[in-house]
């Protein structure tokens, strides 16, 4: 899947990675870097500059694109598909809640828990970890580290981190513009 990123160590076939997401601080439209643990490049995220909601592909590193992300418009709330291969492969959706957010991810069988405020979150399937999320503080525009513990949920966990970045973002700017 990924020929050039890094794996770290295998549990019955299972190869578990470790991906880092970099966005460009100054830049135009939404511009991600997704690199390994050597700082190796395993994805570029480019958005488009002009469009009706947020449109996000994702391209591996011979620049074939891998994972396309699109906003549902007119939409109560925050909802974003995910298409691999040009099928889609899960609904991202922010839930209604007073308190702290909540999304729901259809498709795959998997739920997120954990703090979206603090950027410390986990993607579950069934009680079991796909995922774990974590912001890196102090560091110039937003990083975080991605641990997957099955490569083959690699793109799709990236694709729900990266909307989950979007939707937050989208509210910081419209409270600090308030």
């Amino acid at each position: 899947m990924l020929k050039n990123c890094q794996r770290i160590k295998s549990f019955k076939g299972r190869k578990k990675m470790e991906l880092f997401i970099k966005q460009k601080v100054f830049s135009w439209k939404d511009h991600f870097s997704v690199k390994d643990r050597q700082g190796r490049d395993c994805y570029l995220v480019e958005g488009k500059l002009f469009s009706w909601g947020k449109k996000l592909h994702v391209f591996d590193q011979s620049g074939k694109e891998v994972l396309y992300i699109e906003q549902r418009l007119w939409k109560w709330l925050p909802t974003y598909v995910l298409f691999i291969e040009g099928k889609e492969a899960a609904v991202v959706k922010q839930e209604f809640s007073f308190f702290k957010p909540r999304y729901t991810i259809e498709g795959p069988n998997w739920r997120m828990e954990g703090s979206f405020g603090a950027h410390q979150y986990q993607i579950m399937e069934s009680g079991k970890v796909i995922a774990d999320i974590s912001k890196e503080w102090f560091t110039w525009g937003d990083s975080y580290a991605l641990r997957i513990n099955d490569e083959a949920h690699a793109l799709l966990a990236l694709g729900i981190i990266i909307v989950i970045d979007c939707v937050i973002a989208s509210q910081q700017a419209a409270s600090s513009g308030s």
